[in-house]
């Protein structure tokens, strides 16, 4: 059976690889400096992020203020977050009146504005928007999101082409054979390191799909349908029938992004509360150090405390009515359900955070990998292919076996970008390549 599938499968591998080829080089590329991302930043904004503990910290409702008014056009604070130590600047969030976001670091100590960045330009967040949707918006993040499932399916299809013929031959599948040449040479370099790193690229694409805007909002949304999604004690009362949810109002951790969020009343004759008062009852619920306030966006609105930090059992987001001061939802790592606990954990690992140096390593090492399989791929493919065709094997239809088209099935349901590129493919194929002679010549049909 393996005899007569390999040629279509690896047809379809051939030309999945050549199409995928330039787009996971970027993806591997931005992905393994994405991951040094808080090392970096450490770096470039050294001076804006450390300072010396000189006594007694000033309010915040006092640094805020003084942030809003050093920048030029600056409208509202939209966000706080203090030093995790005392030797860490404070940053406030500003939006000016173009409408752009901003960031004013401040010494809590002298008040002195350190240094102030727009958040567009700051190289991470562009490294980021590359790495997510290359630079174009909702349009790239679906070409990432069906790059990585089709890099899914290239990577089976790869383990089923390497998968050995005999058990005799299983040293020259999982070890480089240097002392051969030739073609031998060139699959075992491609292969070999592609087998090794195989499940850490499943890992890392699976995971990594978690942030797109299809795919991975519609795992949210059946996490929370299924049940594992929010438990009614986070809530002080009964949960809120809301159509705003978290990711609306706040950066919160994945988990948390589909919480609905319950409305301050602005009837209730209290003023609203300020940052001094919500930073002090940040402290007193324990949460980690690296939290963020954001301010209520209307006068319905909550003031959000978020913790995304680097290990997935830290985050919670909390919420505070901006008139009492009252915790209207407390969501933390503990009561996540089972499936939600799994997809924190998967996002930390991704970043390359939950275990530090070591998640990091591993991280890169994935990368390279994942960089040298698309050049030694290519390149295997130039040197063999003949003049004026594709080199790929006589193309057969996908008709003739059952199972297979089954599984691609199964695959267009799974992953319903992929079920929409095979209907592109199969009318391009009817409509335009067999009735091109130049064409089925070059694809070898």
């Amino acid at each position: 059976m393996k005899k007569q599938l390999q040629p279509l499968i690896w047809r379809w591998h051939l030309f999945a690889g050549l199409i995928l080829a330039p787009f996971l080089i970027i993806i591997a590329v931005t992905g393994a400096i994405y991951l040094f991302r808080a090392d970096i930043e450490e770096y470039i904004y050294k001076d804006y992020y450390y300072v010396e503990a000189e006594g007694e910290q000033l309010p915040p409702s006092d640094l805020a203020f003084t942030a809003l008014n050093t920048v030029t056009g600056g409208e509202d604070i939209t966000r706080y977050r203090p030093g995790e130590s005392d030797t860490r600047s404070v940053e406030v969030g500003i939006t000016d009146e173009d409408g752009e976001s901003l960031t004013a670091f401040v010494n809590p100590f002298t008040r002195e504005v350190l240094g102030i960045i727009n958040d567009s330009t700051r190289p991470m967040e562009i490294l980021a928007a590359l790495h997510s949707e290359l630079l174009a918006g909702t349009f790239g993040d679906r070409i990432v999101e069906l790059v990585a499932c089709w890099t899914i399916i290239m990577l089976i299809s790869g383990l089923f082409l390497w998968f050995p013929k005999a058990t005799e031959k299983i040293k020259g599948a999982v070890t480089i054979r240097f002392n051969k040449r030739g073609r031998i040479r060139q699959r075992d370099f491609h292969a070999v390191p592609a087998f090794w790193i195989s499940g850490g690229l499943l890992f890392f694409l699976l995971s990594g799909m978690l942030w797109t805007g299809f795919w991975g909002n519609g795992v949210q949304q059946l996490t929370t349908a299924s049940g594992a999604g929010y438990p009614p004690s986070i809530w002080v009362g009964p949960a809120p029938e809301s159509t705003t949810v978290a990711e609306d109002v706040a950066d919160v951790s994945w988990a948390a992004e589909q919480m609905p969020v319950a409305d301050s009343d602005p009837s209730s004759g209290f003023r609203q509360i300020t940052i001094d008062e919500v930073v002090k009852m940040a402290e007193q619920t324990g949460v980690h150090p690296s939290y963020d306030i954001f301010y209520p966006a209307s006068p319905e609105g909550v003031f959000t405390l978020s913790v995304f930090p680097p290990k997935a059992q830290d985050e919670a987001t909390i919420h505070i009515d901006q008139y009492t001061g009252s915790v209207i939802a407390d969501y933390r790592y503990d009561n996540y359900g089972p499936l939600g606990k799994i997809m924190a954990l998967a996002i930390t690992i991704h970043k390359g955070l939950e275990f530090g140096l070591i998640n990091q390593i591993i991280g890169v090492i994935i990368c390279i990998g994942l960089i040298g399989m698309v050049i030694t791929g290519v390149y295997m493919w130039y040197k063999r292919k003949p003049e004026g065709s594709v080199g790929a094997p006589k193309a057969k239809s996908i008709f003739e076996y059952k199972g297979l088209l089954a599984v691609m099935i199964g695959f267009g349901i799974i992953f319903p970008l992929v079920g929409l590129s095979l209907i592109i493919l199969f009318l391009t194929d009817r409509l335009i390549i067999r009735k091109n002679k130049t064409l089925r010549r070059w694809l070898n049909y």
